[in-house]
């Protein structure tokens, strides 16, 4: 057992906090904590940057955060693009024919929805346009097309809605085999697969906004709850691993922070800013 959040008493040197959003800053029903805004502008009055670290896209993140996204980080799209009030600072893009080849496996795998994204765009088959109430939630400008072989864009992270909650069964037994060598793929929650190139995700993104404001990783904190918050738990100087994480990402934390129900990101926020005093 991870130890709790209280055992972390040495936090008044942290400059930067990031976050995962689903299932750890969003509560279950997907909703964003009740003060969240002034947390927010708690930490950017001691010189905090607040950074939500997410698979979603850039505008996706912004429009969560409409009062602070001029003011905050983000590392969108596990790491493909990272900005920084609202500045572009770092961008990742996936070979064409590469994305080509894994959607084309993606478009004959029984009951799989692939989305290509492109930064602030996505594309979907308009034989999925039925899971638009899903994807809708995460991509805000879909563009719907009946097939993906005529696309020319530019794509950063391509993403696989499984609507049967079974990512970890066809990354196992699919999309593993097949480009695991060529890509990153990791499971987004039960539900959801992503695909970056080799060496972009969530940790890559924190050490691109890391440098960009010339701070240690031994003074971020960040917040996860599963696999794709791997890399950016192991690198930071303050892990939380939320309460209602699997036990396995126990051993990808120092800490465990209460559970996303129970705004345990928050409850850790205050603790910093208190600290920052």
């Amino acid at each position: 057992m991870l130890p709790s959040y209280l055992e972390d008493t040495d936090l008044s040197s942290i400059k930067l906090v990031a976050t995962d959003m689903d299932l750890t800053l969003l509560a279950d029903d997907k909703s964003m904590p009740e003060g969240i805004d002034e947390r927010i502008d708690a930490l950017t009055e001691r010189g905090i940057v607040f950074c939500a670290a997410s698979g979603r896209p850039g505008l996706a993140l912004r429009e969560s955060f409409p009062d602070h996204h001029a003011e905050m980080a983000i590392v969108a799209d596990n790491g493909a693009s990272v900005y920084l009030r609202d500045e572009l600072v770092y961008r990742d893009l996936i070979e064409r024919e590469l994305w080509r080849e894994v959607l084309a496996v993606a478009v004959k795998t029984p009951r799989c929805v692939p989305v290509l994204c492109a930064f602030d765009d996505a594309y979907v088959l308009e034989r999925d346009r039925g899971h638009e109430d899903v994807v809708g939630i995460y991509y805000r400008s879909i563009t719907y097309v009946d097939s993906f072989e005529g696309l020319d864009v530019d794509s950063n992270k391509i993403s696989i809605y499984f609507p049967a909650w079974d990512s970890k069964k066809n990354l196992d037994e699919v999309f593993a085999p097949a480009f695991g060598s060529r890509l990153y793929v990791t499971c987004a929650g039960d539900e959801w697969l992503d695909f970056m190139n080799i060496g972009i995700d969530k940790g890559s993104g924190i050490r691109h906004l890391v440098e960009h404001l010339g701070i240690d990783l031994a003074d971020v904190a960040a917040f996860g709850d599963t696999y794709n918050d791997i890399p950016m738990l192991d690198i930071v100087g303050h892990s939380y691993v939320m309460g209602n994480a699997a036990e396995h990402m126990h051993a990808h934390g120092k800490f465990l922070a209460p559970s996303n129900n129970e705004a345990g990101v928050l409850t850790v926020i205050d603790r910093i800013v208190e600290a920052a005093k």
